[in-house]
């Protein structure tokens, strides 16, 4: 039986009704609106990680919800807090989520012992996202490092969805060792769609491990990429997006062409904390995707 049975209410006020506002600073009066959310299913995809697929429990709340690939949620465990969380599933399943989440503090702690069934609280879709139909009719360098595949599995996923808008896709993954690798029960998936090339690296092999080994630029220095049709979005720990982010724009992507998640640095998501604080920039309400140029404009952004 789950651990997590306790009862709460989501506000009904008439504005609370209203179509979900992407805008986070428009209307802040969202914020507070809390779904109640059940854990359907848990697969364990490493030591350390979990993926969670929740549902919306009123159907009429799971009919209006949608968000956008790059933007995070508030994941509440009640008794214990809540903490932003990105968006690792589909945006076309309304009112169904999946998020990606490694165990490393008291409310991450609390999820992993979780059982299916359990009751959580959603607040959300905030902040901004990857520019999907600005990148149509261009091809796709989609670049994770480690845990960064959890955020980019929504842009895969919108792809996927829509596999005509999109020219060629590449999609690179690396990790520390092969026991890291996240989803990886779906990369044959993947990479049987038609023009989607998938690479995967390691930096440490196993002695069962097959594929290349080295860091994740090197998987980009084997790729044909036109800079003037290609979109990139990277994901994945600070260090990656310096080394991968400026070698994209040594062979001439331009910096408003490659986009990067910073949803690492977030934690209350309401602005209030100051831990996402960048020079007058806060993660959690501008972004947490950016432009590279706007990152190379926020000293210590990264």
């Amino acid at each position: 039986m789950s651990t997590f049975n306790n009862a709460y209410d989501v506000s009904r006020e008439a504005e609370m009704k209203e179509p979900l506002d992407f805008n986070r600073r428009s209307r802040l009066k969202h914020v507070d609106r809390v779904f109640k959310a059940e854990i359907l299913n848990i697969i364990h995809l490493t030591e350390m990680e979990k993926l969670y697929q929740i549902r919306l429990l009123d159907p009429a709340e799971r009919a209006r919800f949608s968000f956008l690939p790059g933007q995070f949620v508030m994941l509440e465990v009640p008794g214990y807090g809540e903490i932003p969380i990105s968006i690792s599933s589909s945006p076309a399943k309304n009112g169904y989520l999946e998020l990606c989440i490694r165990r490393a503090g008291v409310v991450t702690g609390a999820l992993h012992r979780a059982q299916r069934g359990a009751k959580v609280g959603v607040r959300g879709p905030f902040g901004s996202h990857f520019p999907m139909e600005e990148m149509k009719n261009h091809n796709l360098l989609l670049v994770a490092g480690g845990l960064g595949l959890a955020p980019l599995r929504a842009p895969i996923f919108e792809v996927i969805d829509h596999r005509p808008d999109y020219g060629d896709v590449n999609i690179l993954y690396g990790t520390r060792e092969p026991a890291q690798l996240l989803f990886d029960y779906q990369y044959e998936e993947w990479g049987r769609i038609d023009d989607i090339d998938l690479r995967i690296i390691v930096e440490k092999p196993d002695p069962g491990w097959t594929g290349p080994t080295g860091m994740i630029t090197e998987l980009i220095g084997d790729l044909e990429i036109d800079p003037r049709r290609t979109f990139a979005i990277v994901c994945g720990p600070p260090v990656m997006f310096k080394s991968v982010c400026r070698h994209l724009v040594e062979i001439g992507v331009s910096m408003r062409r490659i986009f990067v998640s910073l949803e690492r640095r977030m934690h209350c998501g309401m602005g209030k904390c100051c831990r996402c604080n960048v020079g007058s920039t806060f993660t959690c309400m501008d972004g947490p995707v950016f432009d590279y140029w706007a990152v190379m404009n926020l000293k210590e952004a990264i």
